[in-house]
């Protein structure tokens, strides 16, 4: 049996419409390959593939392979292990590799460099990564759709409320049996059982009255045969994700020849938005990945309902957290929490730790609070015993005056002002300094630590340098938000004890 006729028997099976809880599935069904091994791709946040690859190693035992197009990471799995390879937290786009290329040599004309991948659709090997795609359509997060009501859907809707009990309304279906033609008529009334008999005239009266709806009956059964027929061939699109300067070909023209390829190879229908199949091409430089689309939307949608106008990815504050290595017991804060990103991603994975949610400014923390709320209630719906919260509390506060003891806090993870949305570049000058001072007071000497994320380096490293009796810089980690180059800094906390600045002014006063 060739490549794809396998591939073909296993799509005749997939039921696109059935969709299983995540949560129940802890195997693949019972007719899947018990012990197919596959390689996963996971696109995660830049800067961050280590921290992903060690998620990876504690929570499926597998070894990554961190890819040199930076934001990706590669890992082998069993089918087995596909469910649990949807609630790692560090990852934001999963997909199945189908074949890849690390030292893709490309021909030297841009027609050779497309036929080749028109060629290459029919000799991959489709089989197995189609398996796997079938077995993760009965449970992936399914993207939300949001069926809009047009202005004309309205309208004929009232239209028709209208119309009911009027006497011209009435008049109209009289006159809508007189626009069926006799050929109609005949038809309906030979397919109609029982009624067809020694007098068809006697028939044909009896039945007149119910012409109309017996064809639309009929036309709408045809119709509901013709769009089952239609659903049981798959829709597709290619995605081409390309990187690198010395290609002569653009991301659209791969897309397109090798996308028309794949409907050949398959006989697929294409279709650019309501697609059941992705397929990936991805080029960086000399490497070409082809892969199978997992996931529907990013894995970073799970904790935040309420958005702010800059609201931080939770794949990216997952990151952030396990930077600083929490412990059980330990007291971590966010101290310009904005929607509460960090520490309710902090309760969602270290519910053995206590987070503080904390902004200066009351829409913050609202925000916040009902993102707290949120997952509560999700808790609680997923918890089947009782359920006694999560270990977090919002608050509202001046970031420059904290209201905590000194030397009470063992983490503070926080992404601080970019001065571009939110702030100024110029008031970042005065922030930055209080903020490092002030957290340098709450944050336990000797074993505290703090991660901070920042687009404003220069003035960072400016207060950073004052700060060198309280803070040590540890590592850095080069991010990319949003298009704009950030950077994460790990900082340790020193044996230091934290003295007021009031305090040093009056013992340099004393005779």
């Amino acid at each position: 049996m060739s490549e794809v006729e396998a591939a073909s028997d296993q799509l005749n099976e997939v039921k696109l419409d059935d969709v299983c809880d995540t949560e129940n599935i802890e195997s693949p069904p019972s007719n899947s390959p018990e012990h197919l091994c596959v390689t996963i791709g996971a696109t995660v946040p830049t800067g961050f593939e280590q921290t992903a690859a060690d998620e990876v190693r504690e929570k499926l035992g597998s070894q990554s392979r961190i890819s040199k197009d930076r934001g990706k990471i590669y890992f082998d799995i069993s089918v087995e292990s596909l469910s649990k390879v949807h609630g790692l937290r560090s990852v934001d786009n999963l997909f199945v590799v189908v074949q890849e290329f690390r030292d893709y040599q490309f021909k030297e004309t841009k027609e050779d460099v497309l036929k080749d991948f028109e060629d290459l659709a029919g000799k991959l090997p489709w089989s197995d990564p189609l398996k796997v795609w079938k077995i993760n359509t009965s449970f992936k997060k399914k993207k939300t759709k949001r069926k809009k009501l047009t202005q004309q859907n309205t309208i004929s809707k009232e239209k028709v409320d209208d119309e009911q009990g009027d006497p011209r309304a009435e008049k109209n279906v009289e006159e809508q049996v007189t626009n069926y033609t006799v050929e109609e008529v005949l038809e309906t009334i030979e397919n109609q059982d029982g009624i067809i008999g020694e007098t068809p005239i006697l028939a044909f009266s009896k039945i007149v009255s119910e012409i109309p709806s017996a064809i639309e009956k009929e036309k709408g059964l045809n119709e509901s045969h013709k769009e089952e027929a239609e659903s049981q061939v798959l829709k597709f699109r290619v995605t081409c994700n390309r990187a690198g300067e010395n290609h002569s070909f653009t991301s659209n023209e791969a897309a397109r020849d090798f996308g028309g390829a794949v409907q050949d190879y398959f006989k697929w229908k294409a279709d650019m938005t309501n697609f059941d199949v992705e397929v990936l091409l991805n080029v960086h430089n000399n490497e070409i990945v082809v892969g199978i689309a997992l996931t529907e939307e990013s894995l970073h949608r799970r904790n935040i309902t309420h958005f702010g106008p800059t609201t931080l990815r939770s794949t990216l504050a997952y990151g952030m957290l396990r930077l600083c290595s929490p412990q059980p017991t330990d007291i971590i804060i966010d101290p310009m929490c904005g929607t509460g990103a960090i520490p309710i991603e902090g309760a969602a994975e270290w519910p053995n730790c206590y987070h503080i949610a904390g902004d200066n400014n009351p829409l913050a923390v609202k925000r916040a609070a009902n993102n707290i709320l949120s997952l509560l209630t999700k808790s609680q719906v997923k918890e089947s015993k009782a359920f006694w919260g999560l270990p977090i509390d919002a608050i509202q506060w001046d970031i420059c005056n904290l209201p905590l003891r000194t030397g009470s806090v063992d983490i503070i993870v926080t992404d601080m002002p970019f001065g571009k949305r939110i702030g100024s570049k110029k008031r970042n000058w005065n922030l930055y300094p209080s903020c490092l001072q002030e957290m340098s007071r709450v944050c336990r000497p000797g074993t505290g630590r703090a991660v901070l994320l920042t687009q404003d380096r220069k003035c960072f490293a400016k207060a950073l340098s004052s700060m060198g009796h309280v803070w040590r810089k540890v590592h850095t980690v080069w991010v990319n938000i949003g298009g704009l180059h950030a950077a994460v800094y790990l900082l340790k906390r020193t044996t230091q004890v934290f003295i007021h600045p009031a305090e040093l002014q009056h013992d340099r006063e004393m005779p």
